[in-house]
């Protein structure tokens, strides 16, 4: 029997999508695609898939990967891109609108003593605020010990969005923590009686170190580094100078890179370079006294999310320079540095139609990524055939 030409039509149409979306989507068989850059052709090549919105990379020292997912899960992923069941031992988070498990890190001693620490939103009386955990990595890798909630963020609840939630320990082993303005509280960024709309600074027990700018004082809250902030979800620290450098959604417009110092005011919402998603103003000026100017900002908004200053050996090209991933942009951007300021803009990886959600830097000097989507991706990105 003869076989009708539209069903023959209909099944060479099915097979050349899913070969399409194979090559596409697939890293680890066969030739990766190459993307263009000024530091030559690059390979993306996928490690691992089938992640729930992964949010935060956090490499350990044999070179395997804490990954997080927002629904509450982590897991170890190896370089080869074997994805370990869920870790047991996670706390409950509150995994509503943009809240869920975000951020994590390892110890600089972490060879010695094991110990991680990690960002969620909790819940709390109806609504959702940002907590920050410490734990161990069990001898197996299967589970975490020691579990405790050393800080948790006073004010204004959250309905589900602006959580900020990244963490960079110093040299001296303090935590600098962002926290986000929870969206529809945005004037108390400016006050600091809360923690709403601030990066944090607090020793690993959760304690308050010496010298936090604010400690002491009636009216504000001792963990307090800096304020003015809107939805800060990057944070690094320089390798070279050890400043503290920060990067923060805007809201229609203004996205920032900021140099975050001891007791200063980043602005928001009394200054700022976007508008409301309504239209309506925003901001009193782009400029006030007593308030820090951005290094940079976005208009309109690319949505940034992760950072890393690069300093590996396969981009030589790219020593020093600052990379942070896109949400609404979709894309990898590339910041090229001269000192403190910000020179150029290098935007890669736009035909990969993928939001990052992180990009760190591994041990072997390429840079990793993940992808957030409800089948998020790491990626190692490389130079061509290396």
């Amino acid at each position: 029997m003869k076989t009708p030409v539209g069903l023959v039509t209909v099944a060479l149409a099915v097979a050349t999508l899913l070969a399409a979306t194979f090559l596409i989507a697939t890293g680890t068989r066969g030739q990766a695609p190459a993307f263009g850059s000024s530091a030559g052709e690059l390979e993306v090549r996928t490690v691992a898939r089938g992640l729930a919105n992964p949010w935060a990379i956090a490499f350990l020292p044999d070179g395997t990967m804490l990954v997080t997912e927002r629904p509450g899960r982590m897991r170890i992923v190896t370089s080869e891109g074997q994805v370990s069941p869920p870790l047991k031992g996670v706390p409950e988070v509150w995994a509503s609108g943009q809240g869920g498990l975000l951020d994590v890190a390892a110890d600089k001693a972490f060879a010695q003593n094991r110990t991680i620490y990690f960002c969620f939103a909790e819940r709390a009386d109806g609504g959702g605020r940002t907590a920050l955990a410490r734990a161990k990595l069990d001898s197996g890798n299967s589970g975490l010990d020691e579990v405790k909630i050393i800080f948790r963020q006073q004010g204004p609840l959250s309905s589900g969005n602006h959580y900020g939630c990244r963490i960079a320990q110093a040299e001296d082993g303090n935590l600098f923590v962002t926290l986000g303005d929870h969206f529809a509280y945005r004037d108390k960024a400016q006050s600091l009686d809360n923690h709403l709309g601030k990066v944090i600074r607090i020793a690993p027990d959760g304690s308050v170190p010496a010298g936090n700018p604010f400690a002491g004082r009636a009216d504000a809250k001792p963990e307090i580094w800096s304020f003015g902030h809107r939805n800060p979800q990057s944070l690094a620290i320089h390798p070279a100078s050890g400043e503290l450098w920060e990067i923060e959604h805007g809201p229609r417009g203004g996205d920032e890179v900021n140099l975050i110092g001891k007791g200063k005011n980043y602005g928001w919402p009394v200054i700022g370079y976007g508008i409301d998603y309504s239209g309506a103003k925003i901001h009193d000026a782009t400029a006030k006294d007593g308030m820090e100017q951005p290094l940079k900002y976005w208009v309109p908004s690319i949505a940034p999310s992760g950072m890393a200053f690069y300093t590996g050996k396969l981009f030589p090209k790219w020593d020093g320079s600052l990379f942070t991933g896109a949400l609404r942009g979709a894309m990898l951007v590339r910041l090229t540095l001269n000192g403190n300021a910000v020179t150029s803009e290098e935007r890669m990886l736009q035909n990969l139609n993928e939001r990052i959600r992180d990009v760190r830097q591994g041990p072997d000097g390429a840079l990793w990524l993940l992808t957030d989507s409800s089948n998020g991706r790491v990626l190692r990105v490389a130079p061509a055939a290396k």
